[in-house]
């Protein structure tokens, strides 16, 4: 069974009258890159403050690597970039972090050396930081957030602003955290498309509350141009796809849908041939949405 990293259970912040997190109830485990998808203003930065006690909890509450440990000793295993480090613009990459792990009772500059060549800046590390492009800047910042050599990474918006190349820059530094560290991820955005390319799997939230939580494969599912079948006889539904239309490119959903992958230009063929065969076909159509409408039909349906 995979190690919870971390859990929250109905999580709420509230400032006097307005809620900023409303009973939110996470689970990520070891090894997710987990995608934190919200409107400017949906409370993911408030969760991701609270989680690492930048700010106080109102009510619920959260543990971190399933351990009894104090609070105190499981944040030790955290990295965070929720709120920018400063750097100071006249000094290098290798002096600005060497500042910070001075802080941190860091003594081996090695370990600045290995951030740097992880986030791709080793070649950069006698450069000024005010002479790095928005991209660099980011990707100082996540050397900063893995100093200490965490076992779970929390970042807030870290491709907010970036151009292409510097989306892409920091893209392939977290998949090499993920994949080559170890390190499990929370990262939030507002951009969904960014983050599927990344994430395992997704939380939407809204106004505070967590409004879906899904895998990279059920929302692969629920995106995916497909043909619905809506019956009361799935089982029948997937005798006649697989004997009479010769395909197994198809998924019970539930007790009343079947969707079927193939035969997307022949939809007419499909109702006739289960019709045929004795199924009683409630619905039927096509079905298949972009990243971009799928989040905004969350939202919408969050606003009823």
């Amino acid at each position: 069974m995979q190690e919870i990293v971390l859990e929250t259970n109905n999580l709420t912040k509230k400032y006097k009258d307005f809620v900023a997190l409303d009973n939110a109830t996470i689970t990520i485990h070891k090894g997710d890159i987990y995608g934190l998808i919200g409107r400017n203003g949906a409370g993911k930065t408030t969760l991701m403050k609270t989680i690492t006690t930048l700010t106080n909890k109102t009510s619920g509450s959260f543990s971190l690597f399933e351990s009894e440990e104090e609070l105190t000793k499981s944040k030790r295993r955290i990295g965070c970039l929720i709120e920018n480090p400063a750097f100071f613009e006249n000094l290098t990459a290798f002096q600005n972090l060497k500042y910070y792990s001075i802080q941190k009772g860091i003594t081996n500059d090695k370990q600045i050396d290995k951030v740097l060549k992880t986030v791709g800046l080793f070649k950069e590390k006698n450069k000024k930081y005010k002479k790095f492009s928005l991209g660099m800047k980011q990707r100082l910042g996540i050397a900063f957030a893995i100093l200490d050599n965490p076992d779970f990474v929390i970042l807030d918006e870290p491709i907010n602003g970036l151009d292409p190349i510097g989306i892409k820059e920091v893209r392939d530094t977290l998949k090499r955290l993920n994949e080559e560290e170890k390190i499990t991820i929370l990262i939030s955005s507002h951009i969904l498309s960014e983050l599927y390319l990344i994430a395992n799997h997704f939380c939407f939230i809204d106004k505070g509350r967590i409004i879906k939580d899904i895998s990279k494969e059920e929302l692969d599912l629920e995106c995916s141009k497909c043909i619905v079948i809506k019956t009361k006889d799935v089982k029948k539904v997937a005798v006649v796809l697989e004997k009479k239309l010769s395909t197994t490119n198809y998924k019970v959903i539930d007790s009343g849908e079947v969707r079927l992958y193939d035969y997307l230009d022949n939809l007419a063929k499909v109702n006739k041939t289960l019709l045929e065969n004795g199924v009683e076909v409630m619905g039927i159509y096509e079905s298949g949405i972009s990243l971009e409408d799928y989040f905004n039909s969350l939202i919408k349906d969050g606003d009823k």
